[in-house]
């Protein structure tokens, strides 16, 4: 019958632009938004992208990148940047800052050239990392159940220290 014929071989690189979908699915499905924008392999991008949702870029970006959303950076990717995003997904080459509110996550053979601050960062063997990290985030502090008293000193009623 037609439409079952044996499909051809595909190249070695597709299972790696599925793994990248297969994270921006996941990633779109916490955020309730898909893939809104796409920078392919052999485009050339200079200037700012300012966005919500998830971008993928797999061509050569210089310039800007700020968003409160998801971008994802393709293995053919080279990306020469400031980056301000809620989540950063990596298997490219990054050059310049990176700040991610949420999460950075570079994956093989991801490199990345400059610092890096976020409060999660999760990093596959065979990526390059050079340049600074910080683990930045908000403490959020929990209740405590007793009060804290210093060790080692207590106090007397006529509030002279002896030393225990």
């Amino acid at each position: 019958m037609w439409g079952q014929e044996k499909q051809p071989e595909t190249n070695v690189a597709e299972p790696e632009r599925e793994e990248i979908g297969d994270i921006a699915n996941g990633l779109a499905a916490e955020n309730s938004e898909g893939i809104i924008a796409f920078v392919g392999k052999g485009v050339e991008f200079k200037g700012t992208i300012s966005y919500s949702g998830t971008v993928r870029i797999d061509g050569y970006l210089d310039g800007e990148i700020h968003t409160e959303g998801i971008l994802l950076v393709g293995e053919d990717a080279v990306i020469q940047a400031k980056i301000t995003a809620g989540t950063v997904v990596c298997k490219g080459k990054i050059t310049g800052d990176i700040v991610a509110k949420e999460r950075v996550k570079l994956r093989a053979p991801a490199v990345v050239s400059g610092s890096v601050k976020t409060p999660v960062l999760s990093m596959e063997d065979g990526v390059l990392f050079n340049g600074d990290l910080e683990m930045a985030h908000t403490v959020r502090e929990l209740p405590r159940e007793t009060p804290l008293r210093p060790v080692g000193v207590i106090a007397q009623p006529d509030n002279k220290r002896v030393n225990g």
